[in-house]
């Protein structure tokens, strides 16, 4: 062999040790990244098997909890509703059901509130179930932002909208009760002085002089009752009967011409702030008693030589009537009391003027109010809407 092949062969032989080592080399970076694969799966399967685990107990408790839902919803004795994106019943619990006498599911929501009758309140509704009128509930929504819904809850008012009624009812008869025991009062004082008087004219050596005083006392006191059973009448109609264009300064002058001169030596002063015509539609012979009600009152109030102020001005809308006077003012604990009917202070008062001045005043969309002024005396306003307010 000559020394070049044998130096071939040397160099063979070397190259395949090289191979061979290198070989054995990745060899065993494959074994130790396979035991490490090995190890990472291991890991994974443990950690994925207690995902799992925690997965099956997490849907055992929503499996639990949408059960104790189910039964809560069924035993609640008001309905719950459930609206999809489209309006349309997805589920109801039985109370609904009941409640609306038919299963909901599958119908649109405002097919079923157009069959019921609306109330009063929003909301509010009186069912039908039947063809028969059912019972009366009250709406409640939630909206369901992650399902696009919403949630209906019915609250069943039958019994509340029963007891306010009855309230209302029994209301309404204790006042009634209230002002027929006032209206007793007031007609007993003048009655038993007319009986008086009239007992008296029996007296067979009664002189002419006195019986014809007895006489005129009897007649002024059947008056007195005849002006209480007027002005009784007059509340509880209302007073407003025609309706008619007016002219404010007009109304008023001709209603401070219409007033008796007043006694004590009591002035009467009236004032206009006005500054253009103005115009109000109203009862003019209600409105007219109404303010002289407001200012028979203030004369009542005034001491000898004291001044009642009539002051009419505009503010916004409306016109204003103010009635001031030089009094003792209204009591801290009486407040609005004044106008209500038989409410009265005033020796032989009958309690009704001011009470009907309220009347005429919501009547005609107005309003009136009272209080003292800072230099002493009462102050009352009467409001009303101008023409076109």
């Amino acid at each position: 062999m000559t020394n070049s092949a044998l130096i071939a062969s040397e160099l063979d032989h070397q190259q395949l040790t090289a191979a061979f080592a290198q070989f054995n080399t990745v060899s065993g970076q494959l074994i130790e990244a396979y035991q490490l694969l090995e190890q990472q799966a291991a890991q994974l399967n443990q950690q994925l098997e207690e995902a799992n685990q925690r997965l099956r107990v997490q849907g055992a408790e929503n499996a639990a909890l949408a059960e104790r839902l189910g039964q809560l919803l069924a035993a609640l004795p008001g309905g719950v509703v459930e609206l999809d994106a489209d309006g349309v019943v997805r589920r109801e619990n039985p109370a609904a059901s009941a409640l609306f006498g038919r299963v909901l599911v599958g119908q649109r929501w405002s097919t079923v509130l157009a069959g019921c009758d609306p109330g009063s309140l929003e909301h509010s509704y009186r069912l039908q179930v039947d063809g028969r009128p059912g019972p009366r509930v009250m709406l409640q929504y939630q909206d369901l932002p992650e399902l696009g819904g919403r949630i209906v809850l019915v609250h069943d008012v039958t019994r509340q909208f029963e007891l306010t009624a009855e309230l209302a009812h029994q209301q309404k008869l204790a006042a009634m009760g209230s002002m027929a025991a006032s209206l007793a009062h007031q007609l007993r004082t003048p009655l038993s002085a007319a009986m008086l008087y009239t007992a008296n004219l029996r007296e067979g050596a009664l002189a002419p002089e006195a019986r014809t005083r007895f006489a005129d006392k009897s007649l002024e006191r059947l008056r007195a009752l005849e002006g209480l059973i007027h002005n009784m009448l007059d509340f509880v109609r209302g007073q407003v009967t025609r309706r008619e264009w007016l002219d404010v300064a007009l109304l008023t002058e001709e209603t401070l011409q219409a007033l008796p001169p007043p006694a004590q030596g009591v002035v009467l002063h009236g004032v206009s702030e006005l500054t253009e015509s103005l115009q109000i539609f109203g009862d003019r012979k209600a409105l007219g008693g109404a303010l002289t009600n407001l200012l028979d009152n203030a004369l009542q109030h005034s001491p000898a030589g004291g001044m009642v102020e009539l002051r009419l001005r505009r503010q916004g809308n409306e016109v204003i009537w103010q009635v001031a006077d030089q009094g003792p003012g209204l009591a801290e604990e009486v407040g609005d009391q004044v106008f209500e009917p038989f409410f009265t202070r005033r020796p032989g008062g009958t309690g009704l003027g001011l009470a009907i001045v309220k009347k005429v005043a919501e009547e005609l969309g107005g309003r009136v109010c009272c209080g003292n002024r800072a230099e002493g005396g009462a102050l009352f306003e009467l409001a009303l809407p101008l023409a076109g307010a």
